[in-house]
């Protein structure tokens, strides 16, 4: 059900004619031929995206798109140097729209305009492969799943692990029972983030489109300490520390335990660090979500102390009736119920975990699983837009909570509370003439 601040427009039968299967695109594209790319925004997570697909055979990478100059400049020539092919460079998303010389767009701009982007781009007959989180809200994401069913567009959400093949692996072990009953997983995130200071409203520097920067977000004045990252703090922009990072984990608890919505969601959340700067949100937090059964996940993230668990600064440890396994990006452990390491899977090539960018191998597996999807050489993606929904709505419930200081009573069938306090941020409101089209 879409919320009255989300637009619907343009979901009738015609559209459905112009949509094209993957098995129909590998008949009339040719299961050679390249698939061109274009990547929006290249400042941070963008070039995890480029230096992905550029590895991926038969793909190439047309077009860089960012709304500030100055790094759309340098990350084109930087991607030049490396020997790549020279791409065009574009400061509107708009103005690559319906380009037919583009067959993928991928999305890696701050969350805020993850949706407006990409519905955008698949209203334009692009296929997208868009970072998480889904969204900013929940409504963003029912608007999401509603464009990419009526255009029938390929949509590769950015949880990356669930194309490692060593996480993989331990799916079907856990599937196998090699675990017993796993009824808990616990999840953990830490970094050692510095604060962010008090930023000036100041005019934008010359080579930002602070306008375009802003894209769907109601408009603000420009804060010298916003951008490129700092965002993510302040509510105007950023969904914190949850969704910017603990999705991920949250995303592999649920998808090895085979789950979706709790039964009910609890979150603790604090200032700890950040006092005395322009950091809106809590820098540390306890999340906990109970399941039938009494099955549970819970994620504690810190964004202030950087302690590692089990070695890693994030992670999944499952706890079952016949053994336990920690997990991350680059392998898993298996331990009997005594805690004797019985089994551990090193992955051949290391991704980053708690840096900025997050670039590693990955990546790599998750574009071309999306490629050979849009060939016709795959059968699914391995994060299409339904499973990465309900896991960015765990966090977005997880951010509703703390935001109404309450536990919250959860409809295992659609996700939604019953705590009118916290459904007020179940939706957003848009700058005028950048709604949302479902």
């Amino acid at each position: 059900m879409m919320d009255r601040r989300t637009v619907m427009k343009g979901a009738g039968a015609a559209a459905l004619t112009t949509a094209m299967s993957a098995k129909s695109y590998a008949q009339i594209k040719g299961a050679n031929d390249r698939v061109r790319v274009a990547v929006v925004g290249v400042n941070g997570r963008g070039q995890a995206h480029m230096a992905a697909f550029a590895k991926v055979p038969n793909t190439v990478i047309t077009h860089f798109v960012d709304c500030e100059s100055a790094v759309l400049a340098k990350r084109a020539d930087e991607f030049a140097a490396r020997g790549n092919p020279k791409v065009k460079q574009v400061r509107d998303y708009r103005r690559l729209l319906g380009n037919k010389a583009v067959d993928v767009v991928t999305v890696a701009t701050p969350d805020f305009s993850h949706v407006k982007i990409s519905t955008d781009a698949m209203d334009a007959g692009h296929h997208v492969y868009c970072e998480k989180p889904v969204g900013i809200a929940p409504a963003e994401g029912e608007a999401m799943i509603a464009v990419q069913k009526r255009t029938g567009r390929q949509l590769q959400i950015g949880n990356q692990q669930r194309s490692s093949p060593e996480t993989r692996q331990l799916l079907e072990l856990v599937k196998a029972g090699e675990l017993g009953h796993v009824y808990e997983a616990q999840t953990w995130y830490a970094n050692a983030r510095r604060p962010i200071g008090h930023g000036q409203q100041v005019p934008p520097p010359a080579t930002l489109d602070w306008d375009l920067w802003q894209g769907p977000r109601p408009r603000a004045p420009y804060r010298s300490n916003l951008v490129p990252y700092n965002w993510h703090w302040v509510w105007q922009y950023g969904t914190g520390e949850i969704c910017n990072n603990g999705m991920h984990e949250i995303d592999v608890a649920r998808w090895l335990m085979g789950l979706t919505y709790p039964k009910q969601v609890e979150a603790r959340g604090s200032r700890q660090f950040f006092n005395d700067d322009d950091w809106e949100m809590y820098d540390t937090m306890d999340l906990t979500l109970a399941y039938e059964g009494d099955r549970k996940i819970t994620w504690e993230g810190q964004s202030g102390n950087g302690i590692a668990r089990y070695g890693r600064g994030r992670g999944v440890l499952l706890l079952g009736t016949k053994g336990s396994a920690v997990v991350d990006r680059n392998g898993f452990e298996l331990y009997d119920l005594q805690g004797k390491l019985l089994r551990a899977v090193k992955s051949v090539e290391e991704s980053e975990t708690t840096g900025t960018v997050g670039i590693g191998k990955l990546d790599v597996y998750h574009a071309q699983n999306m490629v050979d999807v849009i060939r016709g050489q795959a059968a699914a993606l391995n994060s299409p837009i339904a499973e990465g929904n309900i896991s960015t709505n765990l966090c977005h419930l997880g951010n509703m909570a703390y935001r109404a200081k309450a536990a919250l009573t959860i409809d295992p069938a659609t996700g939604r509370t019953d705590n009118a306090e916290a459904m007020r941020y179940w939706s957003v409101d848009y700058q005028p003439g950048w709604e949302l089209k479902a």
